[in-house]
């Protein structure tokens, strides 16, 4: 199966600013990754060659900032890496750079007179680890030097470090080929060990580096980095040779004192390494085309499938997995898994991963609500979010639409559905209720639409939101069949009679006769007629409240006024709250985040709506992937390579904002293609998705 490839070479390296804003990431299947830009300037705060999940998948830290390098040849150093300070950019080793590609893994190439490097970065699947390899060609009459200085950091993604308030009480052994660093706040040994050549202990600050996306975004965007020596290797005339830097983090020094045991650190081996990590790679792409023979290889498909596998991480003993919502700096967000696993985990054949996520989430179901987000560091869930738990029953419904396993469901999930269902009927969770007309009550910020500024929602739904009643009829009538299908016949009319309820209502307050669609949010005195593009969820999901007719026209008005090439925008632009571009401080962005930006997941439900109202002819289908196109063919040579990115402004042209990569981004979009565009059902549909039973409910 062939690899897909991004080569960015000759004039195109020139446009410095265009090139800068072109990033990279691998990750190690931890929650740890390497990430940097095109020109190996890093940007961002959250930018490193290894950034380790010290607790996976949480605690990620930047351990190994960059690598840079230096070549000696006869008397003149030529520095190969860039730095950016606030008033200078030194040196400019980008002047030397000849050619930066990204397949499966990325490569630099650079050239000074007759001697040639090749830098390759790969990560070791499921260990906070980096390899770094290089490949020196001198064709001169001259011999030559390359040092390599590690630029090391030790702390969380979101800080920065400033040495004179470090508290990293460090200490630093040095070996013939190695160094190992042991910081005591945080807790953390690194360890970077050469295959050959000799390690230099030479220390000294790096002070004032400058990242230019973070003062961008008004986030703190200076910082010290600890320079802990340098490699040395000689290079004769007319030789070439092949060099690796290995490096590796862990909380306790045993761990890494063991890898380092019994990893070679000879170069053949760290060269099969290599291969065994491109083959895993390669082998998720065959995989998927295994299980879909009628889909027709693409090279933006490729990278979809392998952009999809980044968010699936899992604990250090393999025995919990959760979704990364977004790179770099997105938590394990309960709604954006749920919402991400059908692309993520299903599309893709990855039925154990899913379950090992239900499993994990049905661990901090509380007072029947599933967390809204589980912190990278140690604290206590997020249980702030109305929808995230009726996204985890939608999963549930797909799972099973996939694999029609009700074992699994019945023995270790429907105890915790039924706890969903129990607890917003109840009222036990704060600040949301199922009301007397069947309908769920919330407060403001408990949607996904919820940023706050000065501590008052930016985006007040609070009422009756429009998704969360889609969500809430869907859930109950999908709990009704599970009901029924394991003989509780009370239950499923119970719940029968609660969709009939809130069908009922919804029907008579939600439909806007004015406009011909949906209000977004009700309440008893307030009906909000903002155009949004939550009520294509109304229409996406399995079951609807709305009749054909009613479907049609919110398709046709969210197309009309919401629909870019790389989205739908959250507000119509004729609303008076309407933000077109997202920049600024952290304010300014938060005023825009839902009131204009445009979001790429929404792709998804609107293609599975826009089919399912207009139908599924050829011309139909054909229009379907024109509105999914340029977001995977074009996007993806953006801003994170191979990537799609969590936002984009909702002016034209529509630049990419936020995370370079996010996963319901690239989950729902091939959801959408996969499921509807291909028409490739799941394989259990037809046998969950029947009627439900109905019953004799009295009001």
């Amino acid at each position: 199966m062939s690899v897909p490839s991004i080569r960015i070479y000759g004039e195109a390296l020139s446009r410095f600013n265009d090139v800068a804003q072109k990033e990279w990431i691998i990750t190690n299947g931890l929650g740890g990754y390497a990430s940097s830009t095109v020109l190996g300037m890093n940007t961002r705060k959250y930018h490193g060659l290894l950034v380790a999940a010290l607790s996976p998948p949480g605690e990620r830290t930047v351990c190994l900032t960059k690598l840079d390098e230096e070549v000696d040849i006869g008397n003149n150093a030529y520095p190969l890496f860039v730095n950016e300070f606030q008033n200078r950019i030194f040196p400019r080793g980008d002047l030397h750079l000849k050619e930066f590609s990204l397949s499966l893994t990325p490569k630099y190439v650079y050239e000074i007179q007759n001697f040639r490097v090749q830098k390759g970065i790969f990560m070791l699947y499921k260990k906070n680890a980096v390899v770094t390899v290089y490949n020196f060609s001198n064709a001169s009459k001259n011999q030559a030097k390359v040092r390599i200085f590690p630029i090391v950091n030790c702390r969380h993604i979101h800080e920065v470090t400033d040495r004179r308030r470090s508290l990293w009480d460090l200490t630093q052994t040095h070996g013939e080929r190695e160094t190992i660093l042991n910081f005591k706040i945080p807790q953390c040994t690194l360890a970077i060990a050469a295959t050959s050549g000799r390690y230099v202990a030479d220390e000294r600050w790096i002070e004032g580096l400058f990242y230019r996306e973070e003062a961008t975004r008004g986030e703190s965007c200076l910082e010290d980095c600890y320079q802990t020596g340098h490699f040395e290797v000689i290079v004769d005339a007319d030789k070439a040779e092949s060099f690796a830097v290995v490096t590796v983090a862990d909380k306790y020094e045993d761990i890494v004192k063991k890898f380092l045991k019994e990893t070679s650190m000879d170069i053949y081996d760290i060269g099969i390494v290599r291969e065994q990590e491109k083959s895993r790679h390669q082998n998720l792409i065959s995989k998927f085309y295994d299980e879909h023979p009628t889909i027709n290889a693409r090279d933006w498909l490729n990278w979809i499938i392998l952009a999809a596998d980044k968010f699936i991480v899992q604990s250090v003993d393999g025995t919990r997995k959760s979704v990364i919502a977004g790179y770099h700096w997105f938590e394990s967000w309960g709604r954006d898994t749920f919402i991400s696993m059908p692309g993520l985990m299903l599309v893709t054949g990855r039925f154990e991963d899913s379950r090992k996520v239900f499993l994990t989430f049905k661990e901090y179901c509380k007072d029947g609500l599933i967390p809204n987000f589980i912190p990278d560091t140690p604290a206590q869930p997020a249980y702030n979010s109305v929808d995230a738990s009726l996204w985890f029953v939608n999963a549930v419904l797909q799972y099973l639409k996939y694999t029609g396993d009700f074992t699994f469901v019945q023995e270790q999930l429907w105890e915790t559905l039924k706890a969903v269902i129990d607890g917003l009927a109840d009222g036990k969770a704060h600040g949301m209720r199922v009301d007397s007309d069947g309908l769920v009550m919330h407060d403001a910020q408990l949607t996904w639409m919820d940023t706050v500024v000065d501590g008052q929602p930016v985006t007040p739904r609070s009422g009756k939101a429009v998704e969360v009643q889609a969500l809430w009829f869907n859930a109950l009538k999908f709990m009704e069949i599970l009901a029924d299908k394991y003989a509780e016949a009370d239950r499923a009319e119970e719940y029968a009679c609660m969709a009939e309820k809130a069908k009922k209502s919804f029907a008579s307050k939600f439909w806007n006769a004015e406009k011909s669609y949906l209000f977004d949010v009700v309440t008893e005195t307030v009906k909000d007629d903002s155009l949004r593009p939550n009520q294509i969820i109304a229409v996406s999901l399995d079951f609807t409240m709305l009749d054909q007719n009613r479907n049609e026209k919110i398709v046709d008005a969210v197309r009309r006024e919401l629909l870019t090439p790389y989205g739908l925008r959250t507000l119509a632009r004729g609303n008076p709250k309407y933000v077109g571009i997202y920049s600024g401080d952290r304010i300014s962005r938060d005023k825009a985040y839902h009131n204009g930006t445009v979001w790429p997941w929404l792709l998804g439900p609107f293609t599975t709506a826009f089919l399912k109202a207009k139908g599924y002819a050829e011309y139909r289908r054909e229009q379907a992937l024109n509105f999914l196109l340029p977001i995977f063919t074009e996007q993806i040579n953006r801003a994170g390579l191979g990537l799609i990115s969590e936002i984009f402004d909702g002016e034209p042209p529509h630049n990419p904002r936020g995370c370079i990569a996010q996963a319901w981004s690239i989950a729902e979009p091939l959801r959408a293609y996969v499921e509807d565009v291909l028409q490739i059902r799941p394989k259990h549909e037809r046998e969950i998705m029947r009627k439900s039973l109905g019953g004799n409910c009295f009001f």
